[in-house]
């Protein structure tokens, strides 16, 4: 199927503007750290900082490249639903989510609810669902097979 065909202009417009805000949003509140770490940085906190820099320079690339980079917004849907059901949920019930982490499921609820709503559903089950995967091996081509074929490895 081609492409074009498979999803509108519009859709594309969307995955942009959902790589754009999560590349935006990552520079502004994240990006500065980088470059001015706080004295008190853990190391924990210095490796989220990387991982979600390299989120931010690949929702750039997202930007440009919209289909080629959902395995992009698989991961941001993944990782943001796995921290609320394994973690702001429980606490939350339980009465003892921290304010700070309040606003993280505040954040994370909005890429929860973003995602899936810009998400070509059509294509990315006919791409990661109904196309066959990719070979595990190479095929070999036994001498007879080359001679009916007429084909050289």
């Amino acid at each position: 199927m081609n492409t074009k065909s498979e999803v509108s202009m519009f859709r594309l417009y969307l995955l942009r503007a959902m790589y754009a805000f999560m590349a935006i949003g990552l520079a502004i509140y994240k990006l500065p750290a980088i470059f001015n770490p706080p004295a008190n940085l853990s190391t924990t906190g210095s490796v989220v900082l990387s991982v979600l820099a390299g989120l931010a320079l690949l929702a750039g690339v997202g930007i440009h490249r919209p289909l080629k980079m959902l395995p992009l917004l698989f991961f941001e849907f993944l990782w943001k639903a796995v921290w609320v059901l394994a973690f702001a949920l429980p606490q939350w019930s339980a009465g003892q989510l921290a304010p700070d982490a309040q606003e993280v499921l505040i954040n994370n609820l909005v890429g929860i609810v973003l995602v899936p709503l810009v998400m070509p559903w059509a294509y990315v089950f006919n791409q990661y669902v109904k196309m066959p995967g990719d070979p595990w091996m190479k095929k070999i081509i036994s001498n007879s097979d080359r001679r009916t074929t007429g084909s050289e490895a």
